[in-house]
């Protein structure tokens, strides 16, 4: 789940990260309203989950109530244009009033997940307010890394090392490593996958704040925070990402294609790599489905639903690698969701290996089913029986 930059600054409030007075208008009028009451300078910012708003003309500046409705009327009027991040562009439903900063100088941090080293990852670097990809490009040793030991945890040295070892300038390093313990603390409580200030100013009267945010929460940790529920029905959601989220999966594990082959495999990976088997044995792609680590019974059931009620399928290939979820689980998980659902029935073919796997192929052909034993002949099958 991605959140918009007025949801992840509410979460850097809440973690002791400072951020700039702000406040959520829906319509240029409220700008208006808002400015009348709050007179001062501002600065208008469309709220969608795309980067470079700046480059397309939906960041404006304003210090009067007129402005600041001509600019939001302006910002709302068109789409955020297409970009890499976003081909079909994004509509903007909502702006942020902020107050400007007197800027001395802009910084980069974030905090991600290292797969290689499994740690998270705190990152530093001097130049700030422009694409971290063209950072590391042109300036990599800008960028200043600390591996954290998540059974040590934070400690405000790391966040003194950063600071120097990024060549950030003097006025960051006194209140930098608050900065950095308050996104280690949002990371954790929250669940986060990626926080990322970009840029963090640091304002010519010693000020350090974070101009904006962008903050990624793991999909498997929203239960934690049923608040965020009311967040989300706010995202700019297309069609299969509202019905990835109805189905209890992050919004990205769903994809629609004009393909006859369904599919379905545990790990975003795993799923690629199944639909470039069934491309490679003739077939087309009805879709993507990343089921996640949690196979049981009312998520394969959804999941089954969720592609023969709204794709083209005429067999569905489930390809499940029994490492975080067993083999016997995931069998299990099939026989009762088919046992269940009172969608139209289509061919399965079922490849499952890794933990228990025997188990699990047992469960299968005890209900009748017949699962295979690897990728290339799953798919092969699939479209054997899609073609007839």
């Amino acid at each position: 789940m991605n959140l918009m930059e007025y949801q992840g600054k509410e979460l850097f409030r809440r973690c002791g990260i400072p951020v700039p007075r702000s406040h959520l208008c829906k319509t240029p009028g409220d700008v208006a309203a808002f400015i009348d009451q709050n007179p001062g300078k501002w600065v208008i910012k469309a709220q969608v989950l795309m980067g470079g708003r700046g480059k397309a003309g939906k960041i404006k500046f304003a210090t009067t109530p007129a402005e600041g409705k001509a600019a939001a009327a302006e910002i709302m009027a068109t789409p955020m244009p297409p970009n890499r991040q976003n081909p079909t562009g994004e509509p903007i439903h909502c702006v942020l009033v902020e107050e400007t900063l007197d800027i001395a100088h802009e910084a980069y941090c974030a905090i991600a997940i290292d797969r290689t080293t499994k740690r998270p990852v705190v990152m530093a670097s001097r130049f700030g307010g422009m694409d971290v990809e063209e950072v590391a490009e042109k300036h990599p040793e800008s960028i200043a890394k600390f591996f954290v030991d998540t059974a040590i945890g934070y400690s405000p040295f790391i966040g003194r090392e950063l600071a120097f070892a990024s060549d950030l300038d003097p006025g960051y390093r006194k209140q930098f490593p608050a900065i950095v313990a308050g996104l280690y603390d949002l990371f954790f409580r929250y669940g986060a996958k990626l926080v990322e200030i970009n840029p963090l100013a640091l304002t010519a009267d010693g000020k350090v704040v974070a101009s904006d945010a962008k903050v990624e929460l793991d999909d498997d940790a929203l239960f934690r925070h049923p608040e965020f529920a009311e967040w989300q029905t706010a995202l700019p959601l297309d069609e299969d990402e509202t019905l990835a989220t109805a189905s209890g999966l992050g919004i990205r594990n769903f994809r629609r294609f004009p393909g006859t082959v369904g599919t379905m495999a545990n790990g975003a990976g795993l799923a690629m790599a199944t639909m470039d088997a069934v491309k490679n044995a003739g077939g087309e792609i009805a879709n993507f489905l990343d089921v996640g680590g949690g196979a049981n019974a009312e998520r394969v059931r959804k999941c089954y639903e969720l592609v023969v009620n709204h794709t083209g399928a005429k067999v569905f290939f489930v390809n499940i690698f029994g490492g975080i979820t067993r083999g016997d689980e995931v069998a299990r998980g099939i026989v009762q969701a088919l046992a269940e659902t009172t969608s139209r029935k289509i061919p399965l073919v079922i490849r499952l290996t890794g933990t228990n796997e025997k188990e699990g192929r047992k469960i299968l052909a005890d209900a009748g089913m017949t699962p295979v034993e690897t990728m290339d002949e799953g798919a092969q099958r699939a479209v054997e029986l899609a073609a007839g």
